[in-house]
């Protein structure tokens, strides 16, 4: 596949920066047979031309000098779920504008992702999922496929043992209700009014985290005059009903007993509805007109909103409820937005949830340093160039909260200037440290305002979240509309560790205020059994990994009791095979912490851990870097099914394409530098 012309860059067409030959031989997928070797060997090894450490980094180090596009970044496909896509075929039904030859493909693209069983899940191998399997079949039915398709039979007889569409989420049952399959009065209110809310009350927007508020703002338009675009009897979905449904079908059950929160909230929104049927709603269309104004103000040069799908296809809806036409500049902007999500080849059309080119190309920046690759490389100051010209420079929605607090930081996307984040902010800044530039001065002050903005972020309780600080009201995880249980950003332990090894990176004491309330932060979130829960990455491998690079950068001792018990847990979740692997499952039952087939990308993160933990010669980083040996390929890459990365817990994962190279080319490269530095010492 190959990805949509981004605007951005005139020049991109596809991943890599020549033709290469898609045809898969035999040899590409034959893993370099590698005997068991201890640490001791290996390390007689490093410098040997000929031994298969120093020719695994070679193989991958080249890979990525292919796969470096014109302009100097790196970028790869963010694959989610077919909700992305199937949201985008509603979308274009509701504005009144099929392409029939585009949704075809993208309806190709969905019918791909069905399983045998019938339905669809929200990663590689994981269950059916309901919400995600009435979304698709609506796609597929407004794209003309019949409810009497073997395939479509399969998801209904799914899709009602699960209980039917009364049973879905909330964002499903919105969709629906766009065009009369699902009643408004079932979806939880989101009033428009909330708009005039200061920003000093407790349930205000700047109190959702930033994806939250980009996508609920104008969902709270639409839903204002709950719009409703009637289909023809072909593309209705009453099918999915196990009964007709009743009045109080759309109404919320009373749980967890009569006082609880979530009791209380459910109350409130009997009584919000009530108020929305009133005629009388004084402040709605003064609120209804700073929605819009808020919408249009946060829209990118490129067209984007918040750099993710729901956002723009949200605002998009929002526009076209309150009249805007389809020609409109904004609308348009936006449509070709979401077309540069798009990848498409000759039989698909996938939209990515998001793009990630500013967090990839900061990842294999750092691994192809870790590789050897000369930090004056022309191919590494290119990549550092582009990161430098993508600073954010404007003030956003996180300045709500920090007024007096200046600009700076680094976004996930091509442009998304409203929100920086600290994980990406911190990635770049690391992966630019020592790459010498043309215009060093330009690289220093640039760090320096990302360090400043990064500790500006920094939470009351010590702790980082992604894109605000203190997003920490996490009552409003229990209204109805919160089934994501996503509505806020607090700070996590992965990110905590990001910000530590950011500041050991630039040689800030541990004795530094923001480093001593992060320590206490991340001793107070460890689990009982050692580890620490990845909130971005899956899962207890990832926050794991996350913490002991920030532990080791910023010069904690790491024979600690409590590390050691994290290196202990670590250890214990070793394959047979010596890798490492994690299900996404692992976010519903703590009991699978750490159990999971061995994938490169886990197995990358593990052993990164052990090396800051001091655990290069350890037996189990030895046979870790086995296994990351033997199951490369021979154009030096990996192979890798498993969702690894992580949008909402439990409800949204996500597989980076870029993840199975990157890291194992970080850790090998880390674990022979570490190997040459023992020597020579």
């Amino acid at each position: 596949m190959k990805h949509h012309k981004y605007s951005i860059s005139n020049s991109l067409t596809s991943f890599n920066t020549q033709p290469v030959d898609t045809t898969v031989s035999p040899a590409v997928k034959t893993p370099a047979k590698v005997h068991h070797l201890p640490p001791s060997i290996w390390k007689k090894m490093v410098g040997d031309a000929k031994n298969p450490l120093d020719k695994a980094i070679e193989r991958t180090r080249d890979f990525f000098f292919r796969e470096q596009l014109p302009d100097g970044y790196w970028w790869a496909e963010l694959e989610s779920n077919v909700t992305i896509t199937a949201e985008y075929i509603m979308l274009f039904h509701f504005l009144g504008m099929v392409d029939k030859l585009r949704e075809q493909k993208l309806a190709h693209y969905i019918l791909s992702k069905q399983t045998d069983e019938g339905f669809w899940s929200i990663w590689f191998g994981g269950p059916g999922d309901l919400s995600t399997t009435v979304e698709a079949y609506f796609a597929l039915k407004l794209s003309g496929y019949s409810a009497d398709e073997p395939r479509m039979r399969k998801a209904r007889e799914f899709i009602l043992s699960k209980g039917g569409i009364l049973k879905a989420r909330v964002f499903t049952k919105i969709f629906l209700a766009l065009f009369g399959e699902f009643s408004w009065l079932g979806v939880p209110s989101m009033p428009v009014e909330l708009m005039m809310l200061p920003d000093w009350a407790y349930f205000n927007v700047y109190e959702l985290s930033s994806w939250s508020r980009a996508t609920i703002i104008p969902l709270s338009i639409v839903m204002s005059d709950n719009p409703v675009r009637k289909l023809p009897p072909r593309a209705r979905v009453q099918e999915l009903y196990v009964r007709p449904p009743r009045p109080s079908d759309y109404s919320f059950t009373l749980q967890d007993g009569i006082l609880s929160w979530k009791n209380f909230f459910i109350g409130a929104d009997h009584l919000i509805k009530i108020y929305e049927l009133s005629p009388v709603r004084p402040l709605k269309k003064k609120s209804v007109a700073r929605a819009e104004q808020w919408i249009l103000d946060h829209q990118e040069k490129s067209g984007d909103w918040g750099g993710i799908q729901p956002a723009m296809l949200n605002s998009i809806l929002a526009l076209h409820c309150l009249g805007y036409a389809n020609d409109h500049p904004a609308v348009v902007s936006g449509l070709e937005a979401l077309a540069n999500f798009c990848i498409e080849d000759d039989d698909n059309i996938v939209l990515q949830s998001c793009v990630s080119p500013v967090w990839d190309t900061a990842l294999v920046l750092v691994a192809m340093q870790e590789a050897g690759v000369p930090v004056d490389h022309p191919a590494l100051v290119k990549s550092a160039q582009w990161l430098l010209d993508r600073e954010v420079r404007c003030k956003g929605d996180w300045q709500v909260k920090s007024p007096e607090l200046e600009p700076g930081g680094w976004a996930f996307e091509f442009l998304n200037d409203h929100y920086p984040d600290v994980d990406d902010s911190g990635f770049v800044m690391i992966s630019l440290k020592d790459i010498k530039v043309r215009d060093k001065k330009h690289k220093d002050q640039a760090i320096a305002r990302g360090i400043a903005w990064c500790l500006g972020m920094q939470s009351e309780n010590g702790g980082w979240g992604a894109f605000d600080k203190d997003n920490t009201k996490y009552l409003l995880n229990k209204i109805p509309f919160a089934d994501l249980e996503a509505l806020i950003d607090p700070p996590t332990a992965d990110l905590t560790g990001r910000m530590l090894e950011l500041l050991g990176t630039f040689d800030f004491s541990n004795k530094h205020s923001a480093v001593v309330r992060a320590l206490e932060f991340l001793k107070s979130q460890q689990e009982p059994e050692g580890p620490w829960w990845g909130r971005w990455g899956v899962n207890y491998i990832y926050g794991t990994w996350s913490v002991l690079g920030g532990l080791e950068a910023i010069g904690e001792d790491m024979s600690q009791p409590y590390i050691r018990k994290a290196v202990n847990w670590l250890k214990s979740k070793q394959n047979l095979d010596g890798g490492w692997g994690e299900v996404c499952e692992s976010y519903n039952d703590r009991t699978l912490m750490g159990c999971g087939p061995s994938t490169p990308s886990q197995t990358s993160w593990a052993l990164m851990s052990l090396f800051a933990a001091g655990e290069v010669h350890s037996d189990a980083a030895s046979r870790g870097i086995e296994f990351l040996v033997a199951k490369q390929n021979d154009e030096g890459s990996w192979d890798e099914e498993a969702f690894t990365g992580t949008g909402f817990p439990k409800f949204f994962m996500i597989k980076y394409h870029i993840y199975r190279n990157c890291f194992p080319l970080t850790a090998l490269g880390r674990y022979r530098r570490l190997l040459q530095e023992k020597r020579e010492v």
